[in-house]
């Protein structure tokens, strides 16, 4: 072979043995050598030696070094090619008579579930048409990334690939049993790499060169093949000797592709398959194989199925290690929760947490690990703001912290919101590593919402309540601190926090924060705050139509309140009288009310307490259909809520005369009623009352018998407001949801008769 252009050189043709001479010469595109050998003596001759060998000999025209190695390969391939082989008794002197290695080094799979997105990906990437290298999956450790991989190279066409070639850098492996080092399998180191792929394409002289030589060796040697290379585990590499072999795979010779796998996200020329959890189904997938060789898996029920999906966050590793306790020799563990309960308490030696994590947790810097420590407190994404004022850090600063974390497939982020999430498992590790970051971090998100709730929360602070709303997964993970804190501190959040859950209809976050602050307050001797947490329990069973939970609330606020005010005993009185009413015992009902309404007058004959007993009188007399009784104390009610300003009562009372209007068939009246009622309600802005009168709206433009002009224009707007109703109650679970949705029913029939 021949490079040219060399004024001292001399061909041998070689004619007579009958072979090709392959000649590479400098494109004409490069215009500087003519001109460095314009007028140097045999300029001439060289040109016409060069016009001599274009005629007679291959040629490929170059224009780069790099240029010019890939045509030499590419010349090397099509030359070794064409050589005939040992069976037909024709020998090498490029092979030595030894035939290359063909087909396939990918672990066998016995089993792989889903991923059937991230599949199509993998295959899009490998194919001819694509441009990049191949691709590079991602994702924190035990997730799928390795299975992934091999089940991509295996799905390959074979007509794409003649070989496929499976090395890792993985250095230990997770058993039931514990973690194993892989020294027979690994390879850990860069060259390493190198060397193995050299040794699986048959090239063995390539590993007794010098270490620097060997990548561009190798490129020759894959030119004109196609080889798919399977790189698994390159987090285990340095920094260096990654970015050297991508540097590699960015150079691999056309009709070679590669899919790498590593925990640290990398900036390449491929495409990116970001891995996260298996999803719901896929899991039960697995489980369902894995419980074919598994007695105890086999009996667990659909919910300790389910359990174990939420504990592992869908990590497949972790998935199979607890499963791999069960019944194991040395074990323990004969229920899905005795393996759970053995994560917590697992041996240093059989750690799935440290197994996945241990080995990231010296590279945390100082604000990588506060960042860290704040996001264990979160179960929902977490904004940067809040992680920044929890840290101490500057929003830059971490920012920085937090997109590193994501780059090493720690954290989930959404750089649109600009949010970050801790998965699960990560979080507990951190937890149990890092403590005293982790409560630094917890005071610190305790005062921060403790802030929040002075500032915003209240009994009518209604436009505060839309700030909480908008903040609420930042209190929500406050709570669960709050609740392990001082018990005053505690009251107060709940107290600022309990007309903010009516407004928003929080109703199971409401339940659990009462009935747990009432069991702190009892141990303190807090009297006063049990009672009101049991009351404000009582109230958010009344909006489920609990009865008999109602009674029970109003019991325990009546014995913690026995030494109280007066105030405090109407008040328990009062929602007694609300569990007579679910349970339609309105005689009971209408006798406590009226107890309670003198008990209120008594302290103040006008007041926000006496126009809310008014309204629950008038309510029980609407119910046992008493309707002027019910619109008297209604309107009364209405009165004194107007005088002391209280809106939301405002709201209240006229969308209930609305209803009254309503069963008395007085339609416009209603309609009337119900919109005044709707526009105080948007004011407000309490989602119950907003969907309460668009169904008061809607039923009366239903009921009413308009012109038949009208008859059309007055069914759409029924129907939005209705379609309004069902959303609304359907986000809040309201017990009067299926009311909602038959009347909608009901309208949308209408529609399709008239039209």
């Amino acid at each position: 072979m021949l490079i040219f252009p060399s004024p001292r050189w001399n061909i041998c043709t070689q004619r007579n043995l009958g072979k090709d001479i392959y000649c590479f010469v400098i494109s004409d595109d490069q215009q500087w050598l003519p001109k460095l050998i314009e007028g140097e003596p045999g300029a001439s001759k060289l040109i016409k030696f060069m016009q001599r060998i274009k005629t007679d000999h291959v040629c490929a025209f170059f224009t780069t070094s790099d240029d010019l190695g890939m045509k030499v390969a590419t010349a090397l391939s099509h030359f070794t090619a064409n050589l005939p082989s040992p069976a037909s008794g024709g020998g090498s002197e490029g092979s030595g008579g030894k035939v290359k290695p063909s087909g396939s080094t990918l672990p066998n799979q016995p089993f792989f579930f889903g991923r059937a997105k991230e599949l199509a990906t993998i295959a899009d990437a490998i194919s001819p048409e694509s441009r990049t290298w191949g691709v590079l999956i991602d994702g924190p450790g035990g997730i799928g990334k390795t299975a992934l991989a091999i089940k991509a190279a295996h799905v390959a066409p074979k007509e794409l690939f003649e070989r496929k070639i499976f090395i890792t850098a993985k250095v230990r492996d997770l058993t039931p049993a514990g973690e194993k080092p892989l020294p027979d399998f690994s390879r850990d180191n860069y060259f390493s790499m190198l060397n193995e792929l050299a040794l699986e394409l048959g090239e063995e002289g390539i590993v007794r060169l010098k270490p620097d030589e060997r990548a561009n060796a190798l490129k020759i040697a894959m030119a004109g093949k196609k080889i798919l290379i399977v790189f698994d585990n390159l987090e285990t590499l340095h920094e260096d000797e990654r970015t050297r072999l991508f540097q590699f795979l960015s150079r691999l010779p056309e009709g070679n592709k590669a899919i790498v796998t590593s925990r640290r996200r990398t900036d390449v020329d491929a495409r990116i398959v970001r891995l996260d959890r298996l999803e719901h189904d896929e899991a039960m997938q697995l489980l369902d194989k894995l419980a074919t060789n598994n007695l105890r898996l086999d009996r667990a029920t659909v919910k300790e199925r389910d359990e174990l999906y939420e504990v592992t966050h869908g990590n497949p590793l972790f998935i199979r290690w607890i499963v791999g306790q069960l019944g194991r020799e040395g074990s323990h563990c004969r229920t899905i929760a005795d393996a759970i309960a053995f994560v917590v308490k697992a041996p240093k030696d059989n750690d799935p947490l440290e197994y996945i994590f241990g080995d990231l947790l010296q590279t945390f810097t100082e604000s990588e690990t506060k960042v860290l420590a704040a996001l264990t407190h979160f179960t929902q994404p977490a904004k940067l703001t809040w992680i920044a004022q929890m840290t101490g850090l500057a929003e830059r600063a971490a920012e920085t912290a937090l997109e590193d974390l994501t780059d090493r497939s720690i954290l989930i982020a959404d750089m649109e919101s600009n949010t970050f999430y801790l998965p699960p498992l990560a979080g507990q590790f951190i937890k149990s590593r890092r403590p005293e970051a982790v409560d630094k971090t917890g005071n610190a998100l305790c005062d921060q919402v403790y802030a929040l709730a002075m500032q915003y929360g209240g009994y009518d602070n209604h436009e505060g309540f839309r700030k909480l709303d908008a903040e609420w997964h930042l209190l929500a993970a406050a709570l669960p601190r709050l609740l392990q804190g001082d018990n005053d501190r505690l009251q107060v959040v709940c107290n600022q926090f309990v007309q903010f859950f009516e407004f928003t209809g929080r109703w199971d976050e409401c339940l659990w924060l009462n009935e747990q602050a009432e069991a702190c307050a009892i141990p303190a001797e807090d009297n006063e705050n049990a009672g009101w947490r049991a009351y404000s329990a009582g109230t958010t069973y009344v909006r489920r139509n609990q009865s008999s939970e109602v009674r029970s609330c109003a019991a325990r606020a009546d014995e913690h309140w026995k030494e109280s005010h007066p105030r405090n005993k109407a008040a328990a009185l009062l929602l007694c009288g609300t569990g007579f009413q679910l349970q339609k015992d309105y005689h009971a009902a209408i006798a406590t009310y009226r107890e309670v309404l003198e008990i209120f007058r008594s302290i103040s004959p006008e007041s926000t307490d006496v126009s809310a007993a008014l309204n629950s009188l008038a309510s029980a007399e609407h119910a046992n259909k008493d309707y002027p009784a019910a619109e008297r104390d209604y309107r009364e009610a209405l009165r004194i809520a107007r005088k002391v300003n209280y809106q939301e009562g405002v709201a209240t009372y006229i969308g209930n005369l609305a209803v009254l209007a309503l069963d008395r068939e007085q339609w416009l009246e209603a309609e009337t009623l119900a919109r005044e009622a709707l526009m105080l309600a948007e004011k407000v802005g309490r989602q119950q009352l907003i969907a309460g009168n668009c169904h008061y709206i809607a039923n009366a433009l239903l009921r009413q018998a308009h012109p038949a002009e009208q008859r059309p224009s007055a069914l759409t707007e029924a129907a939005t407001l209705a379609h309004r109703a069902v959303e609304i109650r359907t986000r809040l679970c309201a017990p009067d949801l299926p009311e909602a949705q038959q009347l909608l029913a009901e309208i949308e029939k209408t529609i399709a008769l008239v039209v």
